[in-house]
This record gives C-alpha cells, sequence and structure tokens, in this order.
C-alpha cells in the first residue's frame, strides 16, 4: 500500500513553500529593492522585514502610479493624539505588486490576536502569506511581547495564528505561517512544534539558533530531522534558517535533513547573487551585484539612508571605496565614487525627486571650507594691519592683538 503524505492546503492566492529558496525577513536589509534584487536572482519567494501591528494599523493604502508600486502610509503622531494634517506622511511599507506581489510574504511583528488581524487586513490582498515573526531576539521586538518573547508564552502564540487562519486565511485566501527558533531542549521544541503545526498554519520556518544565540555563533542543526518529520506528519511545509550559504548549499541541507526549503539570511545581505544556481555561474562578482542593487533602488526611489547601508554590505570593507562610500550622501555621490558614470544622470533625477542632491552636498562643504579660509584671511589681515600702526604705543598694540590671536587660534 502506497503512503500518501499529509499536506494542509495551499488557499487559492497563497503559495507552497515546499520546493523554495527564500529571502529572510531582515530589518532595514529586506526592504523593497534588496527583495526585488534577491528575485532577479533566483529566490522563489521573499519576505519583508518584521512590521510590528501597531505601524501598520492607521496606514493608508495609496497606489503609486509613478514607481508602479503600492504604499502605505501614514502621519508621524510622535505621540500625538491629532497629529498636525499638514506634516508630510511617514512611508511604512513599500511593494511592488507586479514584480514581487506574488512572491512576497508581509512578516507580522505582534503580541495580541486582534492587533495581528487589524494589521495584516490592511496588507492581506496584495501579499501572497502573512507570517508571525516569533523568532527575533532584539529588544524593540522581545521588549513588546513580541519576537522571540513568544516561544514562552505559547498559547499566546498559538491564539495569534489560529486567528489569522480563521480570520485572513479565509477571507483573502493566502496562508500564514511562523517563524520561531530553537528552544532550550529538543523536547520543548518538540512540544511547541506540534502544538503550533495544530493551529492551520500552512509553513514553519525554524532558525538553527536558541533566542540567546547571536549569527556569529554555529547553527544547532540536530534537531531539524525531527522538526521537519512533525511538520511533514501535519502536512505543513517545513523551512529552514541559520548558517545557509547559497542555493546549491541549501539544496543540499535540504536533501540531508529532510526539510522543504531553505532560508538565507546573512549571505543575501553581502552578495544578492547567492540565489543563482551553479549552472547559471553562480556568485557574482560584487560590483555587478552592488549596479544591479543601485538601478533598482534608483527605480523605486528607495530612502538614500537605507541604500547606502544595504551597500556598506555589499561592498567588501577592503575595497578602497567602501570608505568613500561610508561618508556619501546621495545617489550621484555613490554612482561617482564606484565609477558608473552611465547612471549618473539617473541618479542626479532621483536624489532631486527625494530631497537631496550630490552637487549641492559637494558646494555645501566647499561652502563651510572656503568661509573657515575667509575667516582666516580676516584673522591675519587684521593682525597685519595692527603691526603697521607705529603711531600707536607698543603696549596698546600688543593689548589689540591678544584678542585677535586668540581667536584665530
Amino acid at each position: 500500500m502506497t503512503s500518501v503524505t499529509k499536506r494542509v492546503p495551499i488557499p487559492r492566492n497563497g503559495v507552497d513553500y515546499r520546493g523554495k529558496i527564500v529571502l529572510a525577513p531582515m530589518v532595514r536589509s529586506g526592504e523593497l529593492p534588496s527583495r526585488l534584487l534577491a528575485l532577479h536572482y533566483g529566490a522563489d519567494l521573499v519576505w519583508g522585514p518584521e512590521t510590528v501591528d501597531r505601524s501598520m494599523i492607521g496606514t493608508t493604502r495609496k497606489v503609486n502610479e509613478a514607481l508602479e508600486t503600492i504604499d502605505f502610509t501614514r502621519l508621524p503622531s510622535q505621540g500625538a493624539k491629532d497629529p498636525h494634517r499638514d506634516q508630510k506622511e511617514s512611508l511604512i511599507y513599500r511593494l511592488h505588486p507586479e514584480r514581487e506581489g506574488k512572491r512576497l510574504i508581509f512578516q507580522i511583528g505582534t503580541s495580541d490576536p486582534e492587533r495581528a488581524v487589524q494589521a495584516s487586513r490592511i496588507v492581506a490582498k496584495d501579499v501572497a502569506g502573512i507570517d508571525v515573526n516569533a523568532g527575533c531576539p532584539k529588544p524593540f521586538s522581545t521588549s513588546g511581547g513580541m519576537g522571540a518573547a513568544l516561544l514562552q508564552t505559547p498559547d499566546k502564540l498559538c491564539s495569534i495564528l489560529e486567528a489569522l487562519v480563521k480570520e485572513i486565511a479565509t477571507e483573502f485566501e493566502i496562508g500564514i505561517s511562523v517563524k520561531i527558533r530553537l528552544l532550550e531542549t529538543a523536547e520543548k521544541t518538540e512540544m511547541l512544534v506540534r502544538k503550533l503545526v495544530a493551529t492551520g498554519i500552512t509553513g514553519l520556518t525554524i532558525h538553527c539558533r536558541t533566542t540567546p544565540m547571536r549569527p556569529r555563533e554555529r547553527a544547532i542543526r540536530e534537531q531539524l530531522k525531527m522538526i521537519a518529520h512533525i511538520c511533514r506528519e501535519s502536512g505543513v511545509a517545513c523551512l529552514m534558517n541559520g548558517d545557509v550559504g547559497n542555493k546549491a548549499e541549501a539544496e543540499k541541507l535540504v536533501a540531508e535533513f529532510g526539510v522543504d526549503g531553505a532560508m538565507i539570511a546573512t549571505a543575501a545581505e553581502s552578495n544578492s547573487s547567492c540565489f543563482r544556481s551553479e549552472a547559471d555561474g553562480g556568485l557574482l562578482p560584487w560590483k555587478e551585484v552592488v549596479e544591479e542593487y543601485l538601478k533598482t533602488s534608483m527605480e523605486v526611489e528607495n530612502r538614500w539612508g537605507n541604500t547606502k547601508y544595504l551597500l556598506t554590505h555589499l561592498i567588501p570593507g577592503k575595497q578602497p571605496v567602501y570608505r568613500e562610500i561610508t561618508s556619501s550622501k546621495s545617489y550621484y555621490q555613490a554612482c561617482h565614487i564606484l565609477g558608473f558614470e552611465h547612471l549618473e544622470a539617473q541618479a542626479k533625477a532621483v536624489d532631486e525627486k527625494i530631497g537631496i542632491t550630490g552637487d549641492n552636498e559637494i558646494q555645501s562643504r566647499r561652502g563651510k571650507k572656503n568661509k573657515a579660509a575667509s575667516s582666516i584671511q580676516e584673522n591675519h589681515s587684521k593682525i597685519r594691519k595692527l603691526n603697521t600702526e607705529n603711531q600707536k604705543p607698543l603696549a596698546e598694540i600688543r593689548l589689540q592683538n591678544e584678542p585677535v590671536i586668540a581667536l584665530a587660534a
């Protein structure tokens, strides 16, 4: 008798995680251009950065026709109950429906079922799934009972997932999933996973580290087969995360541990072409990847600060241009430093659209230097003038010189 593998049904607008190599959710490193770059190089799915439920609640969904994106914006309240209506709205989340929509998983940071549903309902029709972050160990997440803190409150985590399955999966026909970390013992991990796969989720990602562990510490994979087996029994897709360096390595790990797919994080920050197969040539030179990233960032008018942040990951620290990039203040400056002359005109236009121009900044710095030089010359002129006033007594000249010299120093 042939055994049939159980599978939780994938909703009509959802996506099956099985057989997928995906981009991990990363704060700052998971914004729109990073996701598009990962897809460009072969990622099957991309996770957006953890977005806290409270930040999404109250946003307005806007179609940005110029960029062909969907933007979720809100007025910055800064703690005020009634923010000024003349304030510029803050961009909370931006996605590209055509280039990533059916392959984008929205990751939510939450500690409350009702807020999770309220926030997810805003974005659900534009994404392929909602993923609950139950693995982030950073204080900004755990302090609010979110992220890895949910591992210590499994009943609350289950109630969040069950609410999303009931309200969001049913209404929008997309899958609900969760990303967790290992617990202190294999027994505790097993107990948690069994509870989670019974909530109706379609996917579970296991980061093979415990909450106190940091990325530099080697991933623990001894529990992977056990977790994959529980997921398989329940028909839930299981992805692994932790020390996955590229697509070829991911495929070997999937086969070795019996999981359904793998998630790449840090390696994608350093070189997004890690998603390329060996048949396609594998990893590309950093400069080629950086050029593609800059073009993509300008196409979607990504915030310069965020673009610069990822550039400092994509450019090797030993490269001569690295230090210059860390001091750059605009797309134009970055393109000029990197020798991308063919992108400079586009960079200037984008800088102007987002409110910065490389030329103005260069002129500004020159202006400051010229102002300082003029001040020094003026002080020197005063000293020369005082020295030529021979009609005045020497003591008077010295008294007048002292403050001027002190000022020049």
